[in-house]
């Protein structure tokens, strides 16, 4: 029989991931439909489609969350496939297993795979029969308050509630004491059954001073499976992640092996197909555990890309053609680094809140080593109906240190005017004497960013280099910047005085 053939693809997203595949797409000889909310009509994923249509509407619900409409345009457009890209609809069994009634393929894996480790319990103890080590937690959601207390003092304090259908960090508390157990565990309660549908939580010992390392995987539909190194994630602001790295800084080989054997093992439990991630935490003796599997391409997949030269995109589609992979596991050695920035349109200064408008100015950093990954551009509206990325911005280097600077001198010359961004936020980060060092675990924002002190006392270079990109980006692109004395310089004699 022959294998199916992807001649035109409906992505089912927007921003920069919707152009990120269609980029890939295109290289393949594949033709790419956009679906388009009101706001987003001159959104670059739609102008650099092949054809685009209207979802009408704004509201998440009414456009990138409706599956009806989604799967009615790509069956009158003759779609061949359906690629969800991350977020949305990504990790909706009920989509994909719609997207392949409908006669088209689901780029990503099969339903019930997604449906397997779409619940984190049951995820949890399936890893625990797969031999995946799993943090101590309960097997089953706690159908209420005195079973979460039961649970809480057989485990231990501190603990983690979790929503049992979530991510991103949303129904998701932290509980040092039994004190604060009651009121936490009602409100995970309620954060979940608004973001998620449900109101089932669980509880797991919560690890202190945790990193948070990912595998990222691939596997085809023939038997094989192999893993593509880690990255490293723990640089998070409540539990969402701002700056990922690949590979990690510290980690041993045996510990690297380790995790990526038991991601493999993770993957086969579910029969799972096409490209996936295993989350981990690994604690300061690099004691790792399972924590979730993102059933989906990742945000920060381009620092896998970068480092193990492929695309990451191009594979899933091959899979998902019926393709072998055509590579082993001997064929996958790292070469170099790679360092992913988040540019968000969230004010750094004001409690990261949302920012709103219209960008009057959007200039990427380029060069050696720069990739620019957006979905935003001059005269783009943002709204609050979305997330607020803007863009990722991912440098290359021979090794750790380079990436690094690369990645510093990249965020001084990214211009954005009419948002505030996260940017001073990553300059801030990349120039820290522990991110430096490579030291840090998911609690360094809580540890050491105060927006309100501009004098950390830190090294000089990152006191320059946050104040720098603070004024450059955030106050209309000034051209003086601060130095460490108090004196002012060029933006261009700063850069000098810096390499």
């Amino acid at each position: 029989m022959k294998p199916p053939e992807i001649r035109k693809l409906l992505i089912a997203n927007r921003g920069e991931i919707a152009v990120r595949i269609q980029r890939s797409a295109k290289e393949m000889g594949i033709r790419t439909v956009a679906v388009f909310s009101d706001v987003d009509r001159c959104a670059p994923h739609v102008l650099g489609s092949d054809e685009a249509y209207p979802l009408q509407g704004n509201s998440s619900r009414e456009t990138y969350l409706d599956a009806d409409k989604i799967i009615d345009i790509g069956r009158k457009t003759n779609c061949d496939a359906i690629h969800p890209g991350y977020g949305f609809l990504s990790e909706n069994a009920d989509f994909a297993q719609a997207t392949i009634s409908a006669g088209m393929i689901f780029v990503g894996p099969p339903p019930d795979a997604m449906r397997m480790m779409g619940s984190k319990t049951h995820a949890r103890n399936l890893m625990i029969k797969a031999k995946v080590p799993v943090v101590p937690g309960t097997p089953s959601y706690l159908k209420n308050y005195d079973e979460a207390l039961e649970a809480a003092r057989t485990i231990g304090f501190p603990i983690l509630l979790k929503a049992v259908h979530g991510g991103g960090g949303k129904g998701m508390r932290k509980v040092a004491t039994e004190k604060e157990l009651q009121a936490s565990f009602e409100q995970a309660r309620s954060e979940s059954l608004a973001a998620f549908k449900s109101d089932e939580i669980f509880l797991e010992k919560y690890l202190v001073n945790p990193r948070h390392i990912e595998i990222q995987i691939l596997a085809d539909a023939h038997g094989s499976c192999i893993f593509l190194g880690e990255r490293e994630c723990s640089i998070q602001r409540r539990h969402q992640k701002v700056i990922e790295e690949c590979p990690s800084s510290k980690l041993s080989d045996d510990t690297k092996n380790a995790m990526g054997s038991a991601a493999i093992q993770a993957a086969k439990a579910c029969g799972y197909v096409n490209a996936g991630t295993i989350e981990f935490m690994v604690d300061e003796s690099e004691a790792f555990y399972f924590l979730e599997m993102n059933t989906r391409l990742q945000v920060e997949h381009p620092t896998t890309e970068l480092v193990y030269r492929l695309d990451l995109v191009k594979e899933q589609i091959k899979i998902a053609q019926g393709g072998k992979l055509s590579l082993t596991q001997r064929d996958i050695v790292p070469e170099g680094h790679a360092i992913e920035c988040r540019i968000c349109a969230e004010d750094p200064y004001n409690g990261f809140l949302p920012s709103t408008g219209i960008i009057e100015e959007f200039t990427p950093s380029e060069g050696i080593g720069v990739r620019n990954d957006s979905g935003a551009h001059q005269g783009s509206e943002i709204s609050l109906f979305y997330d607020s990325l803007l863009a990722k911005l991912i440098t290359w280097g021979e090794d750790r240190e380079e990436a690094r600077r690369r990645m510093i001198r990249a965020l001084s010359e990214y211009k954005i005017s009419g948002v505030a961004t996260t940017i001073p936020l990553c300059a801030f980060v990349l120039s820290h004497p522990q991110f430096i060092e490579g030291k840090y675990n998911i609690n360094f924002l809580e540890d050491f960013f105060n927006p309100n002190r501009l004098t950390p006392d830190h090294e000089i270079d990152m006191v320059a280099s946050f104040v720098a990109a603070s004024l450059y980006h955030n106050r209309q692109n000034e051209s003086i910047i601060l130095n460490s004395d108090g004196a002012t310089v060029s933006a261009w004699k700063r850069g000098r005085l810096e390499e």
